[in-house]
């Protein structure tokens, strides 16, 4: 499978490339900024925004999955819907898995996350939002997208290989706790890709 990962160099694209190439996929590692520290083959790295449809356009060319994996600097919340839409808009019918946030899932005391201070705490809760806006404008495109939004708590750590899958409430473990490496989210992309779950919005954790 030939899969395009934007926003490579981050946390969560970076472990998704190294995920996808490890099980035999030609990744395309698209980056802003500072590039990828990749060097692998199967691995080829362009320089790219989002935001210019027109050049997207190209570099999903021929691809057979789209990762959006990109995440706004703090105190650009706000450009999270135009980002959003540009991806969809230049995959033009390629498969996009849009990593989003956990602020639009259901939380098991009811309401939303993103208004449940055990799992959003009021330092978050711009991001949440934002989260919330970027799949809103998922639901507003007809393009193919799948939603993933993590648990409460990400963060680099090992890959165990194991999670579970849910849908649009929040997973939590025995101690209430919501939380995934980012090494294994990207096993759940990958799997995701691999194997399309048929939900066009889910969530996973441990």
């Amino acid at each position: 499978m030939k899969i395009a990962v934007v926003g490579a160099a981050g946390m969560t694209g970076s472990r998704v490339v190294t995920e996808a190439i490890s099980r035999g996929h030609h990744v395309t590692a698209v980056f802003r900024r500072t590039p990828p520290d990749s060097r692998h083959p199967d691995v080829e790295i362009v320089r790219g925004d989002i935001t210019d449809v027109g050049r997207m356009s190209e570099v999903f060319g021929g691809v057979d999955a789209v990762v959006g994996a990109t995440r706004p600097a703090p105190g650009a919340e706000d450009t999270v819907a135009a980002t959003a839409k540009a991806l969809l808009d230049a995959a033009a019918g390629t498969r996009v898995l849009v990593v989003g946030g956990a602020g639009p899932l259901r939380s098991p005391s009811g309401g939303l996350v993103i208004d449940d201070p055990v799992f959003v705490p009021l330092s978050w809760r711009t991001i949440a939002s934002a989260s919330t806006t970027q799949l809103q404008v998922c639901e507003a495109h007809d393009g193919d997208w799948v939603y993933l939004s993590p648990p409460a708590m990400l963060e680099p750590g090992i890959r165990t290989g194991t999670y579970r899958r849910g849908t649009t409430t929040i997973l939590t473990a025995e101690d209430g706790s919501s939380r995934i490496s980012a090494e294994d989210l990207a096993v759940a992309i990958v799997d995701e890709l691999e194997n399309p779950g048929g939900d066009r919005h889910f969530t996973v954790g441990y």
